[in-house]
């Protein structure tokens, strides 16, 4: 009742107050509120569009990082590849440098040995040029030599060709005085047949075989007697020869009687075509030579042919000694040793060979008899 009365008395008044008063608050309370859900729905909104956004941000961002591993491992493929080749690459310049290496060392083995070898083309070099040097003055000396040779030559070929201009002599001759002779050409031996100067057997000669000789006799000693050719004369031969029948002693000494008797002939009558000098000089030089049944004369069947076997042979020899002095002289001319061995070679084959020429021309053996 007092609570009634205090609000008749003006209490009910502080109460209403009071209740509006909480009222406002209230709602005062629920505007904070609302204000705060506000915000906070503000807020998470934001929150969820910002979480969306990251959302979609790192998907992309994903998605990028996806592409950039699956480019990374395309890439990584590519680079073990790329390894591999680079790794056989590696193997295969490890080998070339391994070659190369010994290729190096070869080189530098060749460098070396070039080197040696250019040092000896530069000492060959210098001996070549030497050498160069004394082959000009050789080559100049021998220009000189030539030159002196080539007169020489006229000179040797002068000597050489007198047994041949002989030979060509003869045979002038007794053509000219209309003598059919049998005289070899190369030789100048004048072959006499047997069978017409001697009977059968025998060695004195017939009057048909003096006659013969009185005919060509001269003229052959004439010839080789002449003042153009004496000085080369060496012999005036007369060899004898019989055919193979018989004994070897017996026809010896019977081709010794018939070239004797020739040369006895011819000293006969030498009186008769020769000067008293000349007399002197067929006698210094007159050699008779009997050769038995050596050296027979064969038919164009290969069998002796016993007449013409039968012979007596008239051949001369030409001065060896003063030929070769002569050729001597000129080879000299080049006043070198080698030149004087040469010669001396030279004089020992010539000397060699005219004796083998003479034996061929005379036939007679080292035990020939010669008279003078």
């Amino acid at each position: 009742m007092r609570k009634k009365r205090r609000s008749e008395d003006g209490g009910f008044n502080i109460w209403r107050s009071y209740s509006d008063m909480m009222a406002g608050v209230l709602l005062l309370f629920v505007l904070i509120m609302c204000v705060t859900l506000f915000q906070a729905q503000k807020s998470y909104d934001d929150s969820l569009k910002e979480r969306d956004e990251k959302i979609a941000l790192q998907e992309t961002y994903t998605e990028e990082l996806l592409e950039k591993q699956k480019t990374l491992d395309e890439q990584a493929g590519t680079l073990k590849s790329q390894d591999e080749q680079i790794k056989s690459k590696d193997e295969t310049i490890k080998s070339q440098d391994e070659k190369l290496s010994s290729l190096a060392e070869r080189l530098t083995e060749q460098q070396k040995t070039l080197e040696e070898q250019q040092k000896k083309l530069a000492s060959q070099k210098k001996k070549l040029s030497a050498q160069q040097e004394t082959l000009d003055e050789q080559q100049s000396a021998l220009d000189e030599k030539t030159e002196l040779l080539a007169t020489q030559q006229q000179k040797i070929d002068k000597i050489i060709g007198v047994k041949a201009e002989v030979v060509e002599a003869l045979q002038k001759e007794f053509s000219k005085k209309n003598l059919n002779v049998d005289i070899d050409s190369q030789t100048g031996a004048l072959t006499l047949n047997a069978n017409v100067m001697f009977d059968y057997d025998q060695a004195e000669l017939t009057d048909s075989g003096k006659m013969t000789l009185s005919m060509v006799l001269p003229t052959y000693c004439k010839v080789l007697l002449a003042d153009s050719y004496k000085k080369y004369l060496g012999e005036i031969i007369i060899d004898g020869y019989t055919d193979t029948d018989g004994d070897y002693s017996y026809n010896l000494e019977l081709s010794q009687k018939r070239s004797l008797a020739v040369a006895q002939y011819l000293l006969d009558i030498e009186g008769d075509f020769l000067k008293d000098k000349q007399i002197q000089e067929l006698q210094d030089c007159l050699t008779v030579n009997g050769h038995s049944m050596s050296d027979p004369v064969l038919d164009a069947n290969g069998n002796v042919d016993k007449d013409a076997s039968r012979r007596v042979e008239v051949k001369f020899r030409l001065k060896d000694e003063e030929m070769i002095q002569e050729l001597n002289k000129i080879m000299q001319a080049d006043g070198t040793s080698e030149s004087k061995d040469s010669k001396a070679g030279t004089d020992k084959k010539a000397k060699k060979d005219d004796g083998k020429d003479s034996s061929a021309d005379s036939g007679s053996p080292k035990s020939d008899s010669k008279k003078n």
